[in-house]
């Protein structure tokens, strides 16, 4: 199967990225390492590259047990949607039930689609394997219906990669915008530093993308780092492509403070919040105590001239929300509220999908801010992802944003691995 393959070279490459781990880079091209420094580097690059292409679309090779489950999923929903459409017609049928009929019909129109296409590429491939059969003494009859029957096969493939994709588990948030909050951690000066460098990180990522990004908050530092930042990523499928960079990110790095060119270990942490629509949360005015105050920090003439910082408190579960970097207190409030959704949002999913979220937090982690995640080591020039096992050497390039999408797609590959076995073993 091509998933044991791909898990095969993937299994390979960590195992040799751990063996290089524990050594120091080659100084020179004199070095007796240097040499599978750079073979292994190209086998990796390569690697990485094939992760991204399969994590893109990925296309197992569907075992017989797993086509048999397939298929008993395919019938229950082709007699659903029979029986949906027969009470939708029935004159007796209440409005409640014809709309609640109705919702559920249209959910599975998308995978009907592709049920009726692969049973008539099905049914195409049964006329072509019969005609082969009749017409043995036509050689040029063969040949062309062998062809098509070929190109046939392939297309049943095709249609059953997307139909198995249609049956795994998805999280609704996906397609939703984020919220990004990042948190200076252990590490004072430094991790405040840090912070600023992984909040302009997704900044640069986001602008490579095509994404819309926009500050929401940031309070910074003695050393003009940021204690806590904030901001709001726009575009598609935000939340589904950076959801799993929530938890703690560590860096080991001299620090600009630092006088005895020591290496120190900082953390910052990292949250990623979908955001919520209006019929999401329902927010009374009599929930919410909000303060203005005078914004502090640096902000030349206009700063702590008018009350124009916001202060939005939620008082039935006490979340608090502040936003101070708009010069217009209405600005600051919608900014306020935006984040406060969101926090709500995720914990009303949080709780109403705890046992869904199971396979994911064991698997590739919670993506809980307080799990460690990743780990920037600048005099190595590496960045290494422990969830998945990945080392990448140009931590220059990722911190420019660039590199970013080595570690999303692995991660989103294996997501979707860890999502194909559990499908393959429900009974």
């Amino acid at each position: 199967m091509r998933i044991r393959g791909l898990m095969f070279m993937w299994g390979y490459l960590v195992q040799e990225l751990k063996v290089l781990n524990s050594l120091s880079r080659p100084s020179s091209l004199s070095d007796p390492r240097s040499s599978r420094w750079s073979v292994f580097s190209k086998m990796k690059n390569a690697s990485f590259s094939t992760l991204r292409s399969y994590s893109t679309e990925l296309q197992p090779q569907i075992s017989t047990d797993l086509l048999k489950i397939m298929e008993q999923r395919l019938s229950a929903i082709e007699h659903r949607s029979a029986y949906l459409q027969d009470l939708m017609n029935q004159p007796a049928a209440s409005p409640a039930e014809y709309s609640t009929a109705n919702k559920e019909f249209r959910q599975l129109r998308r995978s009907m689609d592709l049920i009726n296409e692969l049973r008539a590429k099905q049914k195409e491939m049964n006329g072509l394997k019969t005609l082969l059969a009749e017409c043995r003494e036509d050689k040029a009859m063969c040949n062309m219906a062998a062809e098509e029957l070929s190109e046939a096969l392939e297309e049943e493939k095709r249609l059953q990669q997307l139909l198995l994709k249609s049956l795994l588990p998805k999280d609704d948030a996906d397609e939703r915008d984020c919220i990004l909050e990042v948190r200076a951690g252990t590490g004072g000066e430094e991790a405040s530093l840090f912070a600023m460098d992984i909040f302009k990180m997704y900044e640069r990522y986001s602008q490579k993308k095509g994404w819309r990004f926009e500050v929401v908050d940031i309070m910074e530092s003695d050393l003009k780092g940021y204690k806590e930042a904030s901001g709001s990523i726009s575009g598609a499928d935000v939340y589904g492509l950076l959801k799993f960079e929530s938890g703690v990110h560590r860096v080991q790095r001299v620090p600009a403070t630092e006088k005895s060119g020591r290496v120190h270990t900082s953390a910052v942490s990292v949250a990623i919040l979908p955001q919520a629509d209006e019929v999401d949360v329902q927010l009374r005015n009599e929930d919410l105590k909000i303060d203005t105050y005078r914004s502090g920090g640096s902000g030349g003439q206009h700063a702590n001239t008018t009350n124009s910082a916001v202060r939005m408190t939620h008082i039935p579960s006490g979340l608090t929300v502040s936003i101070q970097d708009e010069r217009s207190q209405h600005m600051n409030k919608a900014k306020a509220l935006k984040v406060l959704c969101a926090k709500l949002y995720e914990i009303e999913r949080i709780r109403l999908h705890t046992s869904r979220s199971k396979l994911r937090s064991e698997q590739i982690g919670s993506g809980d801010r307080s799990e460690r995640i990743r780990t920037y080591n600048f005099p190595q020039g590496r960045v290494t992802d422990h969830r998945v096992g990945i080392t990448h050497y140009s931590i220059n390039d990722m911190m420019q944003g660039e590199s970013l999408d080595v570690f999303i797609d692995a991660l989103l590959l294996q997501q979707e691995i860890d999502a194909v076995a559990s499908f393959s073993s429900l009974k």
